[in-house]
């Protein structure tokens, strides 16, 4: 893995919420990679492959419910290419807030190239396995 410092990793990191507030495409460009695979809770209907699919998501949910994010911490790792990021996400229409955290991983080109989301959230005892929907855990060396 080449060199990427923890400032530029940041920086993408919030040019990406930039993007989902303003439903940017160009935006998204900037700091994302076309081949951009974004994880998605259980039961969300993911994974989402690739910019555009990711721009339509959060543009709908932007349309339909007012949806804006903030980025309240962002924690970077040069050695991984990995940066997590503390969000809280505003739902006005809905009257909800909704506070979680994602892992990003960067890509040679210094984009993001994956994105993993975790809700701040009870977990489900209705299901057997608490989990990304679609996330490989076991080929990338998860405990399984």
């Amino acid at each position: 893995m080449g060199s990427l410092d923890r400032a530029t990793m940041e920086t993408a990191v919030r040019r990406y919420f930039e993007a989902c507030n303003a439903v940017d495409r160009d935006l998204f460009a900037r700091c994302v990679s076309e081949r951009v695979v974004h994880y998605l809770a259980h039961g969300m209907a993911g994974p989402v492959h690739g910019i555009d699919p990711i721009v339509e998501r959060w543009g709908a949910d932007v349309r339909a419910n007012g949806s804006h994010w903030a980025v309240d911490a962002v924690y970077a790792d040069e050695r991984t290419r990995t940066a997590v990021c503390e969000w809280t996400a505003f739902k006005p229409r809905l009257g909800k807030v909704l506070r979680g955290a994602e892992v990003y991983r960067f890509d040679d080109a210094g984009l993001i190239d994956e994105v993993r989301i975790y809700y701040a959230s009870r977990r489900d005892d209705t299901v057997a396995v608490n989990e990304l929907e679609g996330f490989p855990y076991a080929d990338r060396g998860f405990a399984t």
